[in-house]
């Protein structure tokens, strides 16, 4: 029986030093849950001089990764470089050469994972990837395993812990998008390019990757629609709260009838809602299926802890499997027959912010314009008045509309003479 399992580390940053620290620092532990020894074999990195929150011994560092992968003591490669370039090519040949692989990688499996794991079938061998979602919070288990017998319907996440700590921070707060975005990146939840957190490119990685596991159906990140929270301003939180919501950067993914929706965007949420009062770095999953109903998974979604924890986890996973002889199950089989419905088939309440001219009339042209493109008003609020500019800022809330029919009446509302300004337009996502 093997009594050790290799494990081959591509990348030390602040999650590779966490791999490594626990596999060092809890080797028994890890052992004992294991049922054999994992054993730091090698470790790539870029830079052998660079400073590192873990130090491991200088004999395992390489900056060639060829060190690792053509190893024959290395079973298991973890790969925590981020990005697609060069960690997918590292992965292929990886798997080419009969390695298990562990990744945290969202943006490669959002963008290759189907493949991936086709191509480890052939091989014989695992690609795991729960940290790759929410850190360590565990959703990709329970949508592979524990949910598998359930038909899903929804998936409605918070999944980037950057972007819902400024809007907690906006919330309670009452400062601006900047403001809030540069507290965060004192504080190290914000990188100083922060787009790929603040337009949704990260959180559509990962709502690729649920969907594709929840509705067994290949989902890409293209196939996800998104929109950023930066036109998101302090008036709009204000005004949501007076309207009994808050504004979340949800993902969201719904099945119906064989097609899906997958969008990223702010949204307002009930104040009364679970993920209403899931505040700062936190993030949290809910699941909608037939047999369970609904079920929420939150935890942290990012740090070196709680994203080693889930990377630790899969290596354990892998070296169970190893030292049990046992055949890796098969992977998910995904649907060829699932269409993605265009964002602008999508029917949902919106909140829309103008700023108009304070004179008789405004309304009355500004509602004839929503109901020729049949959108219906459900409420209107005159909010404030600058008397002397004669403007006045009015906040409405419609009925469901299609989302074309929204677009449509954004570019002309602008061009509307009494129009000043479109402050904001925001999704309004409701629960049953």
């Amino acid at each position: 029986m093997k009594t050790s399992v290799g494990i081959g580390l591509l990348g030390l940053g602040v999650v590779g030093g966490g791999v490594a620290r626990t596999l060092v620092e809890r080797a028994d532990h890890v052992r004992q849950l294991a049922g054999c020894k994992l054993s730091l074999e090698g470790v790539l990195v870029r830079d052998p001089s660079r400073p590192r929150s873990f130090d491991v011994p200088s004999s395992l560092v390489t900056t060639r990764v060829e060190d690792i992968l053509d190893n024959p003591a290395v079973d298991v490669v973890v790969e925590v470089m981020g990005g697609q370039t060069p960690a997918l090519d590292y992965i292929v040949k990886a798997i080419s050469l009969d390695k298990h692989i562990v990744t945290a990688n969202k943006e490669v499996m959002a963008k290759q994972g189907p493949d991936l794991l086709t191509l480890a079938r052939k091989k014989g061998v695992q690609v795991m990837f729960e940290a790759s979602v929410a850190g360590g919070t565990p959703i990709i288990g329970p949508l592979l395993r524990d949910l598998v017998s359930n038909e899903i319907s929804s998936i409605h996440a918070i999944i980037n812990g950057t972007t819902n700590y400024i809007l907690t921070q906006m919330v309670h707060q009452g400062v601006g998008f900047d403001d809030a975005l540069r507290a965060a990146q004192e504080l190290g939840y914000a990188e100083s390019d922060p787009t790929n957190d603040v337009e949704g490119i990260d959180a559509a990685y990962k709502l690729a990757i649920l969907s594709t596991l929840a509705f067994r159906a290949r989902i890409k990140d293209s196939d996800v629609y998104r929109e950023g929270i930066t036109r998101l301003d302090a008036r709009d939180f204000l005004y949501a709260r007076e309207l009994g919501y808050t504004i979340k950067l949800l993902a969201i993914a719904n099945m119906r009838d064989g097609v899906v929706e997958a969008h990223v965007h702010p949204a307002f949420v009930p104040s009364d809602v679970m993920l209403a009062k899931v505040e700062g770095v936190l993030n949290a999953v809910e699941v909608e299926a037939d047999m369970v109903g609904r079920v929420l998974f939150t935890g942290p979604g990012a740090g070196a802890e709680p994203t080693a924890s889930a990377v630790v986890a899969d290596a354990i996973g892998i070296a169970r499997n190893i030292v049990g002889n046992v055949t890796p199950p098969t992977p998910l089989r995904l649907s060829e027959n699932v269409r993605v419905s265009p964002m602008s088939d999508l029917e949902t309440k919106y909140y829309l912010r103008l700023n108009v001219d304070d004179r008789p009339g405004v309304f009355a042209r500004i509602a004839k314009l929503l109901g020729d493109l049949d959108i219906s008003i459900a409420s209107v609020i005159q909010k404030e008045t600058d008397e002397a500019a004669q403007r006045a800022e009015i906040v409405m809330m419609t009925h469901r509309a299609r989302e074309a029919a929204m677009t449509n009446a954004l570019g002309l509302l602008s061009e509307l003479d009494v129009v000043n300004d479109v402050g904001n337009l925001v999704r309004v996502e409701e629960w049953e």
